[in-house]
């Protein structure tokens, strides 16, 4: 399945794949940083640079991102419901480990997803994993299967929406 005996990289997506994965070395620059100071700017435009020029040709799953002021505010979304979803989850798993009795219903379900890159069931599978109390344990075609630490309902169509529902309109829109 991984050698396909192609070759690792598409020619005409090198532009297009060193620019995104420039954006997102820049992004977590600026991030881990902190500061916007012309020269902690200028250090990650010149760093984040070189990296993407000698790794844009292997990185073919940053070609699938396609930046638009629409993905960009998607994005955005995304991760504002992302960071309110880890602090809720992490709230629950804290009242059931603090709870005097421990009444869990633990169990793996199946839950299908609609997102067709892999890519993007990447992000969901690890925006889901991230939260604390799913921990995504294998992915087959366009099912996900997420061991839960408390099983709320065993009916396909409510689980998918209460673990992936909430994250999977926003990556859609930014992985297709």
């Amino acid at each position: 399945m991984w050698n396909t005996g192609k070759p690792m990289h598409n020619a005409t997506n090198i532009p297009l794949q060193f620019l995104n994965l420039w954006l997102t070395l820049l992004l977590i620059w600026l991030v881990a940083n902190g500061s916007l100071a012309t020269h902690t700017v200028i250090a990650g435009v010149l760093i984040s640079a070189l990296i993407a020029l000698v790794f844009a040709t292997f990185s073919r799953v940053y070609s699938v991102i396609r930046w638009s002021p629409k993905v960009i505010y998607y994005y955005l979304l995304y991760l504002a419901v992302f960071l309110s979803e880890l602090v809720k989850a992490n709230l629950q798993v804290m009242r059931l480990v603090f709870s005097p009795h421990i009444d869990i219903h633990p169990g793996i379900l199946e839950i299908k997803t609609e997102l067709i890159s892999p890519m993007g069931r990447l992000a969901l599978a690890n925006s889901i994993t991230l939260t604390p109390g799913t921990l995504v344990v294998d992915i087959k075609e366009d099912s996900l299967f997420v061991h839960c630490i408390n099983i709320s309902s065993t009916d396909r169509i409510e689980a998918t929406e209460a673990i992936s529902g909430r994250f999977e309109k926003f990556l859609k829109v930014i992985y297709g």
